[in-house]
């Protein structure tokens, strides 16, 4: 029987170092974390409350360093989760804000379709994609289930053993660095709205006293010894592979447990790929039984960028904190580094489907890491958003107090459904339930 995995459980300064501060200033809403979804819903923000303050905070020196910028780029259908899911639902929505957003800020992008490819014990596995998406009306999630040698008229190189396919035409790609600086173009050009980069949140304190309510968010920028403390009314945790660090440290015993896995790209140029034009997705292997499911990888399919280059990844790997984690929290970086240790198998699951592919072809690319909220072969895990209240930590003269609202476990598709979340966040937590600042 395999040792369970160790999950993360720290919270920020949980090595005492940082000591309450007073709160210098206050501002109506501190988001924290400056990768794709953070800046979506900062700038949602300064749309909707355009009067107030918003500053987002982000540790690095530019945005998007985490997660955003280490996936596949891709513009996802919505095909692969539960269809009453929030990953279903916000994905849909999102790509086609996404797309809309793409053309009015002339952000680059392409729509090149998507082929899930099955060998003939792996029809099933489409034809369930397939009889879920057509539970939806037809222009939201479109889909085709075509024969092998119809995928190989789009795609020739495909191996003879590829019965079936399904071919999802509203799949595309994306240059997210370039989007996420328009959406940080929009921030900064808001009336109330700020950035500040090379920022890290080290302490969260809720506040309730005199007549102002909120959290003391402490935050030390650069090299600073000591950091600066701001009032925040309303605190949105958008920290991604972070944001359980901030929960935690208020949580206590009921600490949330926080699982990571790594995965790699490597780049290819050699025969096989033949001027391939779609994005080429495998099945799940299913002989390693039903938890080898698209809930926790996608598989080694083939990508591209927006110059045509070819990549495929990522596959999976779990790491695990030490176990000194409170001194380690940020552990996982030192899983960044590609290496060649998982070329051999990711070629052998490429030419399953690309059989001509060579090896030597491969070429490490990047890695990125996945925050999850289940261990291994736990199954589905949908998008979470937790709102607490500065009432369920001190006690507030305002009732419940102020809200923060912390998202986890914001993997694939999260690029997708950024702007979905935004409006998620912003048009249904804070203003569907008057949770805004007044």
């Amino acid at each position: 029987m395999s040792r369970t995995l160790r999950a993360l459980t720290a919270g920020l300064n949980s090595t005492g170092r940082f000591k309450y501060k007073s709160a210098e200033s206050a501002i109506d809403y501190v988001v924290v974390g400056g990768g794709v979804v953070g800046l979506a819903i900062a700038r949602r923000l300064t749309q909707v409350f355009p009067e107030k303050t918003t500053f987002l905070l982000e540790r690095h020196e530019r945005a998007g360093e985490e997660i955003s910028s280490r996936n596949s780029e891709v513009i996802h259908a919505g095909l692969y989760y539960p269809l009453e899911s929030l990953k279903t639902n916000l994905c849909i929505r999102g790509r086609r804000l996404l797309y809309d957003y793409c053309e009015q800020n002339t952000i680059p992008f392409l729509k090149t379709g998507k082929l899930v490819v099955a060998r003939a014990d792996q029809r099933p596995y489409i034809e369930n994609l397939h009889a879920k998406a057509r539970l939806l009306p037809l222009a939201v999630l479109p889909t085709e289930l075509i024969s092998g040698d119809r995928a190989r008229e789009l795609e020739p190189d495909l191996s003879r053993d590829i019965a079936a396919a399904l071919w999802s035409p509203e799949t595309g790609i994306v240059d997210s660095h370039a989007y996420m600086e328009s959406l940080e173009k929009e921030i900064m050009d808001s009336e109330n709205g700020e950035l500040a980069y090379s920022t890290r949140v080290v302490r969260v304190d809720p506040h309730a006293e005199g007549s102002e309510d909120g959290w003391v968010v402490q935050a030390v920028t650069g090299d600073a010894g000591e950091g600066d403390a701001m009032l925040a009314r309303v605190l949105i945790n958008a920290a991604g592979l972070s944001a359980p660090l901030v929960l935690n440290s208020l949580l206590g015993k009921d600490a949330l447990p926080m699982y990571f896995a790594r995965g790699s790209y490597a780049s290819y140029r050699g025969p096989g790929i033949g001027g391939v034009k779609h994005l080429i997705y495998p099945c799940p292997d299913t002989a390693k039984g039903k938890d080898s499911h698209a809930f926790q990888s996608l598989g080694t399919h083939l990508t591209l960028d927006l110059q045509g280059k070819v990549r495929f990844g990522p596959d999976l790997e779990w790491i695990e904190p030490p176990a000194n984690e409170e001194a380690e929290a940020d552990f996982w970086t030192r899983h960044l580094v590609p290496n060649e240790s998982h070329l051999k198998v990711m070629h052998e699951a490429i030419t399953s489907y690309l059989p001509a592919v060579k090896f030597e072809g491969l070429q490490p690319d990047y890695v990125g890491i996945r925050p999850k909220l289940v261990p291994p072969r736990g199954g589905f895990q949908d998008f979470e958003h937790r709102v607490d209240h500065t009432g369920d930590f001190v006690q507030s003269r305002n009732g419940k107090g102020n809200s923060m609202i912390s998202l986890l476990g914001i993997e694939s598709p999260g690029l997708t459904a950024s702007l979905a979340l935004a409006e998620r966040v912003v048009d249904d937590l804070l203003v569907g339930t008057n949770e805004y600042v007044k």
